[in-house]
């Protein structure tokens, strides 16, 4: 067996003693990544109940969890990765790369064209631990997420998109700025303190 690094057996403690972790196994949630969003949402009062939300990079599920339940029984929930995800009841997933034609036809079918009323990404690259490899990446998810909104939203509808500050995220979020009436940034208290990581939450979807 391959000897554990040390970098990955302080991820681990870390991971196994994170409160986060343990709220999320102790309540059902598939990850303590459902901690971000609920928190966002409480704040910004974003998902109402019978709202139409699309899901990108949703594997293992606890944002569509999350949404499902949110959501009541008129909302729905369409969500996608290219990794496989478990069933979640009420949640239509869609497995591939969307941006892959046949998959963004895949998607585009599941949801009323320029109905949705919210776009979430929770994407994040496979980390390398070297920066001029991962921030590029990552700035391309969210760019890729910016522009599915582009793509779906409906007039006044919002996006909640994680980014990572670096090269490139100024450019980006003046990008969101001439497309939604209100951008801001918010890192939620779940996001690990020594990450990188925020989200832009865009609302107010202008649609030209």
């Amino acid at each position: 067996m391959a000897k554990r690094s040390k970098s990955s057996g302080r991820w681990l403690q870390e991971h196994f003693s994170d409160p986060y972790v343990k709220r999320a196994q102790a309540e059902g949630w598939r990850s303590r990544a459902v901690f971000k969003l609920e928190e966002i949402d409480k704040s910004e009062k974003m998902i109402r109940s019978g709202a139409i939300c699309l899901d990108l990079g949703a594997a293992p599920g606890a944002w569509s969890q999350y949404l499902r339940r949110r959501l009541g029984r008129s909302g729905r929930v369409v969500a996608t990765d290219i990794l496989p995800m478990d069933p979640l009841e009420g949640v239509e997933f869609v497995q591939g790369d969307f941006r892959e034609n046949d998959v963004f036809e895949s998607i585009l079918s599941r949801v009323p064209e320029r109905e949705v009323d919210w776009v979430l990404s929770d994407m994040a690259p496979s980390m390398s631990g070297i920066d001029a490899v991962d921030q590029p990446r990552s700035m391309y998810l969210a760019e890729l997420a910016l522009d599915m909104a582009g793509r779906v939203l409906k007039s006044g509808g919002g996006a909640l998109i994680k980014v990572f500050q670096g090269a490139g995220f100024d450019a980006l979020v003046r990008d969101a700025r001439g497309r939604f009436g209100k951008v801001r940034l918010v890192k939620p208290s779940a996001s690990r303190a020594r990450s990188a990581e925020v989200y832009l939450l865009a609302k107010d979807f202008r649609l030209v």
